[in-house]
């Protein structure tokens, strides 16, 4: 498949920033059918995008694609369709008593054009559910997917010309050179999901331009396991959030914490469950252009025990079918490893005692805690999604999506006479009066 020559790009920016200009922000009805037309769209063409992300990994379970990204984009676009119109109202908003009887509201409005930047590992998923927050605020958009799933970008880029036409949205697509060029671009708003290293690089080429980014990034996501826990649940809960598209999913348990469990009990209970759950082994291959990187059998979830402080495994996210463990004696040493490295997109916790649950919610910084499971988070359509720090900036999923991708204007009816008016000039011995009352000396 031969990329758009890069000068598409600048052609599908300004041809979508003309249509913004000439035809408005897209209405509210026009918003509702859309969503509608795309969700048609995308259960029919659900096969294809199984097909495509197949052969684009080398192998990849029909069921991982349908439920992992099919059915999150189809979830996404029901949940929007469901409560867009509640979104889109005025909200209204208190007044203090020196503004009384003055009148305030928040009235939600599209941005105009946002662009979209989505990585390989998701490669519909992550193109398509930022696509939805968008198009339900009312926006335009612009997509570049990852050039490491070709086919499944040109499904994406079919699809949405098909669906929705090229005057809402276009995709273009291309390596690293249209990747920065598409991050340069004077969006109203850029949404980017892939590593910490890009998303530093997307931030600086964004804030030339002054546009206000999304960062959902990676992180090193830790499994804390405490005496009390049921080990086999556990176990469980973390191969299935590990194996799950074999470890190439940015809130996968990226480690385990035991905190005063044994390590070789542990052990046990985690091979179990990959016999278990993976008895022929993980149904998704490491993408090609990451073939390698993972020693061991191909197809295989590996556990490693306590590795060395230097080890990749330990510094680095560990994008892969490879689960460290490392035995602490309590949950202290656990929180204490936690605050020195950067902020993960989750902490996932494996305990049946509420007082150690406050202790993990309360002494660690992520975008979510988990108790009892991994990765459902991110299917919960009304919870916000993102990270904070290296894991990412900005929240999208449901409202917190709509809310990103518009402009909440403030918009006030003031009064003819409110107590705030007697602040107005000229000011004189009542004025100095006035502000004695609100700013007294403190005692």
């Amino acid at each position: 498949m031969t990329p758009h020559p890069p000068d598409s790009l600048a052609n599908a920016f300004h041809a979508l920033r003309l249509t913004e200009r000439t035809d408005g922000p897209v209405e509210l009805v026009a918003r509702l059918d859309l969503l509608k037309r795309l969700e048609v769209a995308v259960l029919g063409a659900k096969e294809r995008i199984v097909q495509a992300a197949a052969a684009d990994f080398g192998a990849r379970s029909r069921e991982e694609t349908l439920f992992g990204e099919v059915l999150g984009v189809v979830s996404a676009l029901r949940h929007a369709h469901r409560h867009v119109r509640r979104w889109s109202r005025p909200r209204r908003v208190p007044v203090g008593a020196p503004f009384w009887p003055a009148k305030a509201w928040l009235v939600p409005q599209p941005l105009g054009l946002v662009g979209i930047m989505s990585p390989w590992n998701y490669p519909f998923l992550l193109a398509l559910s930022p696509l939805v927050g968008a198009l339900a605020a009312g926006n335009r958009a612009m997509l570049k997917p990852s050039e490491h799933t070709p086919r499944v970008a040109a499904e994406i880029a079919q699809l949405l010309d098909r669906s929705l036409g090229q005057t809402i949205v276009r995709t273009v697509e291309g390596g690293p050179t249209i990747a920065r060029a598409f991050a340069s671009l004077r969006f109203d708003h850029l949404i980017f999901t892939g590593s910490t290293a890009r998303g530093r690089e997307v931030a600086m080429a964004a804030a030339a331009n002054l546009v206000p980014v999304t960062l959902e990034l990676g992180g090193k996501c830790p499994a804390i396991v405490l005496p009390d826990a049921d080990l086999d649940a556990a176990a469980s809960a973390i191969v299935t959030g590990k194996g799950l598209n074999a470890g190439q999913t940015c809130i996968a348990p990226d480690h385990v914490l035991l905190a005063g469990v044994p390590g070789d009990r542990f052990r046990a209970a985690l091979e179990a469950a990959v016999q278990r759950h993976f008895p022929d082994g993980l149904t998704t291959r490491i993408i090609p252009h990451r073939a390698g990187q993972f020693g061991g059998p191909e197809g295989m979830l590996q556990i490693v025990v306590d590795p060395p402080p230097s080890s990749p495994l330990v510094t680095e996210e560990v994008f892969g079918p490879v689960l460290p463990i490392h035995a602490l004696p309590d949950l202290d040493a656990a929180l204490d490893r936690l605050r020195d490295q950067d902020s993960p997109l989750a902490v996932y916790l494996f305990s049946r005692d509420p007082q150690a649950e406050r202790r993990v919610l309360q002494g660690t910084r992520a975008g979510a805690l988990v108790v009892g499971g991994t990765i459902v988070q991110a299917a919960i359509d009304e919870l916000p999604f993102g990270g904070l720090g290296a894991s990412g900036m900005g929240r999208y999923h449901g409202q917190a999506g709509f809310d990103a991708l518009s402009n909440l204007k403030a918009h006030v009816r003031t009064p003819r006479f409110s107590l705030a008016s007697l602040g107005q000039p000229p000011y004189g011995k009542f004025t100095a009066k006035l502000l004695a009352h609100l700013l007294p000396d403190p005692k």
